[in-house]
């Protein structure tokens, strides 16, 4: 910038005033909002008291949503722009938070969705109705199975709204969209009024935060660039426990606990959601009870911890641990949903009269309930009281030997994840879709806590290939194994393209067995059957990764020496299987199934 007409008095104002602006905008980068004084109104006069008042009125609804969100530890937010966004991802582009566009808003979902699990947070970013409705089932997955997922949907203007004109993405009304969103959400609000903007983001984000569930912010595209009138910037609240409920629980817990000769600990997901787990270890190590997982909190800790026995399945899981679970004479279930995955489509075999069931929604206690008291406090208390240790018990789940390849053998499933089983590392994390790709995953030794991840309970297909990109983006040191069957790949498998963008390098596991085989064992039909597709074929559409087609156990060896070796790139390995062969957790939860089709 140049004033080449001004006088010498007119250079040195400019450059004084051009240094104070250099200097502040450096401020700003160190964390106050960015000013941009060429922008100020012309009406606008500089006072003594213009800086400190400009620093915490300077926001923008954008800007402080985004703010909020780095804030929470949001370094990526996932989804696809449209014109009712455009100007959110605008400002997006100028923070310090990455925009990844995936090919498809149901792939942003599913991506935020494993983020907001690894990470603690996530969040996806779509234009109104066709971006917001394409996200609906994976937000309904979130809500399902506990995972903070802040949906961010821009929509048409507050000043466009008048008279109803009919403009483009409109289902029926302008509240269609939060009409849905409030069923699968547990907090929702549209930023509409620049005066309590500011609150509304907190309130919803505080939400999303007490509950680790999904929480819904529609923007409307005039409300983008409104300064708020909020003077501060808040922090967000925390919800503090009833104190006499809580000294009163854990008086009856105690008693319990130490009472029992059987105890034993079942470790649920919200133990990972709220980052429970180094209290639920000073719980273990205090106690010597014996732990289990369930298909939805597999890897809540590291399964080489002594006291733990296995993921407990029901009917599905290895018989010692069933046995020993059902044996007991003290449940302590905590962050547990026993839902009929978890506990094997069979009815519930815990008693509830000899049950401590703590979750973030409530505490029973047999059969008493216990109001205000939140999981983490209750657990906190419970290591500070005086609690019996337990000798060890000898239990403990089947484990793999030393794998040894048949070379030219015909590789099935239950072989296949044997030789996955000594191939896992502690460097990777496991990433397991619906189907046998789940049911025999569950067998997988997992060497570090939180580095299993499957939608096991809403069960939608199509997770693996998307959730990979946001695993990776939220711990960078993990390398995912992705193990999809041909059904869910032939969903979102298109997602690779935003894997070769972001350059990340997963290894994926496709599972080609001619269709849908969990539905063949329930009821077979044509409808069971898929197109075939050449998906070794991906990599020359792409021109990116490698592939391989495997049959034989010698080929599968070969493949994942190789994967091993590429390292900076993605790795496609279809491994061809019968279309009738399955995993033995998978054949005996389809024959309890089939019963009730």
């Amino acid at each position: 910038m140049t004033c080449s007409n001004a006088s010498p008095l007119h250079h040195v104002i400019y450059q004084f005033f051009f240094a104070t602006y250099s200097l502040f905008q450096i401020l700003c980068d160190l964390g106050a909002p960015r000013i941009n004084f060429f922008k100020l109104k012309k009406n606008k006069t500089i006072n003594p008291g213009f800086f400190k008042k400009r620093i915490v009125e300077s926001y923008t609804v954008g800007d402080y949503l985004i703010n909020q969100l780095y804030k929470l530890g949001v370094r990526h937010v996932f989804g696809i722009p449209g014109d009712y966004v455009l100007g959110l991802y605008s400002q997006l582009t100028k923070s310090k938070i990455k925009i990844v566009n995936t090919c498809d808003e149901q792939g942003a979902g599913f991506a935020a969705d494993a983020y907001a699990r690894v990470r603690g947070i996530g969040a996806v970013c779509i234009t109104y109705c066709v971006g917001g409705l394409k996200v609906l089932n994976t937000t309904a997955e979130a809500y399902a199975e506990k995972s903070p997922v802040i949906v961010i949907s821009g929509a048409p203007g507050i000043s466009e709204r008048k008279k109803s004109p009919l403009l483009h993405h409109k289902v029926r009304d302008y509240s269609t969209q939060l009409d849905l969103f409030n069923h699968v959400t547990v907090a929702t609000t549209v930023l509409d009024d620049e005066t309590t903007a500011s609150s509304e983001i907190d309130r919803v984000l505080s939400a999303a935060l007490r509950y680790k569930m999904p929480v819904y912010i529609e923007v409307p595209r005039d409300m983008i660039y409104k300064t708020l009138a909020s003077k501060s910037v808040r922090q967000f609240s925390t919800t503090d426990s009833d104190l006499s409920a809580k000294k009163e629980a854990v008086q009856e817990a105690s008693i319990m606990i130490n009472s029992s000769k059987k105890p034993v600990v079942v470790a649920g997901v919200e133990i990972q959601r709220f980052g429970l787990q180094n209290l639920l270890l000073e719980f273990l190590e205090k106690t010597n009870i014996p732990v289990v997982s369930t298909p939805l909190s597999k890897s809540v800790l590291d399964e080489n911890h002594p006291s733990y026995l296995g993921v407990y399945e029901g009917s599905m899981g290895f018989p010692e641990v069933k046995k020993y679970v059902e044996s007991n004479d003290c449940a302590i279930l905590l962050g547990t949903f026993m839902t009929d995955i978890d506990f094997g489509n069979s009815l519930t075999p815990i008693d509830e009269g000899t049950t401590i069931n703590a979750t973030s929604l409530k505490l029973t206690i047999k059969h008493h309930i216990y109001e205000g008291v939140t999981l983490q406090d209750f657990l906190t208390a419970l290591n500070d009281t005086k609690l019996k240790q337990f000798q060890s018990i000898s239990v403990k789940r089947k484990t793999f030997q030393k794998f040894q390849t048949s070379e030219l053998s015909k590789i099935t499933v239950d072989r296949l994840f044997q030789r996955l089983n000594n191939f896992i590392t502690s460097k990777n994390i496991v990433i397991a879709d619906v189907g046998d790709a789940l049911f025999g995953g569950l067998d997988l030794f997992i060497h570090k806590g939180s580095e299993f991840l499957s939608p096991a309970f809403y069960l939608s297909m199509g997770f693996a290939i998307p959730a990979c990109i946001g695993a990776q983006l939220a711990d960078s040191d993990l390398r995912p194994i992705v193990i999809v069957g041909d059904g869910a790949f032939q969903m979102t498998g298109m997602e690779l393209a935003t894997v070769v963008k972001e350059n990340l390098n997963p290894i994926v596991i496709l599972l080609n067995n001619d269709g849908y085989r969990t539905e063949r064992s329930l009821l077979d039909g044509s409808f069971n059957d898929i197109f075939k597709w050449k998906y070794s074929k991906v990599t020359e559409l792409l021109g990116r990764g490698r592939s391989y087609v495997v049959e034989t156990e010698g080929q599968f060896e070969t493949a994942l020496k190789e994967a091993e070796k590429i390292s900076k790139d993605f790795v496609l390995i279809e491994v061809l299987l019968d279309k009738f062969d399955g995993s033995a957790a998978l054949k005996r939860l389809t024959a309890s199934l089939s019963k009730k089709i």
